[in-house]
């Protein structure tokens, strides 16, 4: 690796390889793949801009590249600043879409979950109710004199029957249509 300081020709180039070197590097923690800043390679570019800009560079040529790579530096730096800055204040664009997402997702799983759990005990008594006098219906039996006490009442007989026979704790019952027919079924649920 070619030493600091000797030839401005290969610290020209040195510098340019640093400075992308150290794009890359904030791109890497911006993105969260690095865990740190990358404080000292940052340290080492800004002192060979800083050297180079005290010095009197007779040549035009690295000059003008000399005064190309200053100009980029500085404007990655407030770039990075600004970026720095937004992430201490909590407003860095990729942070607040990482934080709802993680959000969405949480809540996704709690609905998911309480899904879970509202179909091992099955659907409430309204909604098994419901469910029961529709499918009567549409086959053509008619759920006349039929009301939601009377269909609780069935229901918790049969409750006590299963949970007896079987020694379950909960009893989760659904509505299908069999041969043309609805029936209530029951499941008995382990704990």
């Amino acid at each position: 690796m070619p030493q600091f300081g000797i030839d401005i020709a290969e610290d020209l180039i040195l510098l340019d390889n640093k400075l992308k070197m150290l794009k890359n590097e904030y791109d890497q923690y911006f993105l969260g793949t690095r865990k740190r800043e990358p404080h000292m390679l940052r340290s080492e570019v800004n002192k060979m801009v800083v050297t180079y800009a005290n010095i009197s560079i007779n040549n035009t040529g690295h000059r003008f590249k000399f005064n190309n790579l200053r100009s980029r530096y500085s404007t990655y730096k407030r770039l990075w600043d600004d970026t720095l800055r937004k992430i201490e204040e909590g407003r860095y664009e990729r942070h607040l879409f990482k934080a709802d997402l993680r959000e969405r997702e949480e809540v996704d799983s709690r609905e998911r979950r309480s899904a879970a759990q509202a179909s091992d005990t099955g659907p409430s008594k309204a909604d098994l109710f419901d469910a029961y006098v529709t499918a009567r219906e549409s086959t053509g039996q008619g759920a006349k004199g039929l009301t939601e006490a009377k269909l609780a009442k069935v229901l918790e007989k049969q409750e006590a029957a299963i949970r007896k026979k079987t020694g379950c704790e909960r009893v989760k019952f659904r509505v299908v249509v069999e041969e043309g027919k609805a029936k209530v079924k029951a499941t008995a649920v382990r704990a």
